[in-house]
């Protein structure tokens, strides 16, 4: 692999500070050269991408990814695809997010056991095309718990294994463990739109929950949370989780116990699905504006918000990542999280981009977010300024070229928007 030099673009670099003129160097999979104000880099062998004036940006990170949830319209529809299915739809949607610009995934839960054990691999590999990505494990859930779609008379299944007491939950994590999943997640709280477990209902008890953190930390890997009530958001931090989801329903004592694990624990809200939701987007699917769901959802979101922006002022890292993978939010639109973080949470765009690059790459514990010396060499370039407005990032007709671990997946055309998705 050679070197590649783009010249005349804005750099984001990721850090937070305004787009600054400059140059960089990439070498191998890595950047090796960032100049900046006029400076210029003596590269004559590499490979040179005049940007135009383009803004050259970190790859995006999904802090909060489902690539394995297909859009489904029911959680009961998506345990009735069969694995062999399951697993070349997954695939697709791992493409469809690279497409988008997301060059890391941080998966916040598989569908199936394996599903994105197998998909991190074979993108390792370089055997099919997909972002980084940090693989989960299902959804381990208490019965009566979010993702316990069994019944007394039949079969079903979804996205969670179901475990009770703290000895299974122990098991099922060491088995996700032993297949090679970089997360374990839970889901001690409920849902709204679950009616025997509500979003603000605790339905893990701390045994159960401390079982499953001593795995983690035992084994060194992530412990992520599906914690939207008070007490579960507490639950997770006394026990060690460092990735807790939703954190919605936070009390006071939640916030101060947030802020006093900033600097270990990351929170994702996930407005996305519960902000479209409460507004009614999902009535093609029996979801509208006035259905209890919604109203539950726009109930929670109110609290969420005030929450969110109090974590934020206080310094928590407070990531993008929506729950993309829902029929009416689905997987390929995850980049709108950034301009609800504008729109909803007070972020400045280049706010909402720092916490989706570089508190991304601290997610992902990965050189990757930054523009950077030494850094991998995830990049894109953008036609426009997201620094002004962030909304352009949904657009994948403005992301000019794609770049992951030093090679082009969308090559830079010389007209706006004319990259061409390379050879794989």
């Amino acid at each position: 692999m050679g070197e590649t030099l783009f010249t005349n673009v804005k750099i984001i670099d990721g850090e937070g500070g305004a787009p600054v003129a400059g140059e960089v160097l990439v070498s191998g999979n890595r950047i090796k050269t960032v100049a900046r104000d006029g400076d210029s880099i003596d590269a004559p062998d590499a490979e040179r991408i005049d940007g135009e004036g383009r803004t050259l940006m970190p790859g995006l990170v999904e802090a909060h990814a489902h690539i394995s949830f297909c859009n489904t319209a029911s959680l009961e529809a998506l345990g009735d695809l069969p694995p062999e299915e399951h697993t070349l739809e997954t695939m697709k949607f791992a493409r469809v997010m690279l497409d988008q610009g997301f060059t890391s995934i941080f998966s916040a839960a598989a569908a199936k056991p394996r599903l994105d054990v197998v998909i991190r691999n074979a993108i390792d590999a370089g055997d099919i095309v997909g972002p980084r990505m940090r693989a989960a494990s299902p959804e381990m859930t208490p019965t009566a718990g979010l993702g316990d779609v069994r019944l007394r008379h039949m079969h079903r299944e979804t996205f969670a294994i179901p475990c009770d007491g703290a000895d299974e939950f122990l098991k099922c994590a060491r088995e996700m463990v032993r297949e090679g999943v970089d997360t374990l997640k839970i889901n001690p709280s409920g849902d709204e739109f679950i009616p025997f477990a509500r979003a603000h209902e605790t339905v893990m008890n701390e045994a159960e929950v401390a079982a499953v953190c001593e795995v983690g930390r035992s084994r060194q890997i992530n412990v992520a949370c599906h914690a939207r009530s008070a007490e579960s958001v507490k639950m997770c931090l006394r026990q060690g989780a460092n990735v807790l989801y939703h954190c919605t329903l936070s009390d006071e004592e939640a916030l101060d116990m947030l802020e006093a694990e900033k600097d270990r624990v990351f929170v994702a809200p996930t407005i996305g699905m519960a902000h479209i939701t409460g507004q009614g987007e999902g009535k093609d699917y029996g979801i509208d504006y006035d259905h209890p769901v919604a109203l539950f959802f726009r109930l929670e979101g109110e609290k969420g918000v005030e929450n969110m922006k109090e974590l934020k002022k206080r310094g928590v890292r407070v990531l993008p990542g929506g729950d993309y993978g829902f029929a009416w939010n689905p997987i390929g639109t995850n980049a709108r999280d950034m301009e609800h973080f504008v729109n909803l949470l007070d972020f400045t765009p280049l706010e909402a981009i720092t916490a989706a690059t570089k508190f991304g790459g601290q997610l992902m514990q990965m050189d990757v977010g930054l523009v950077k010396e030494g850094f991998l060499a995830d990049l894109l370039l953008v036609d426009g300024d997201p620094s002004k407005d962030v909304s352009i990032l949904q657009d994948a007709d403005r992301l000019a070229a794609i770049m992951k671990d030093g090679a082009f997946h969308k090559t830079p055309g010389a007209a706006a928007g004319a990259g061409s998705i390379a050879a794989e």
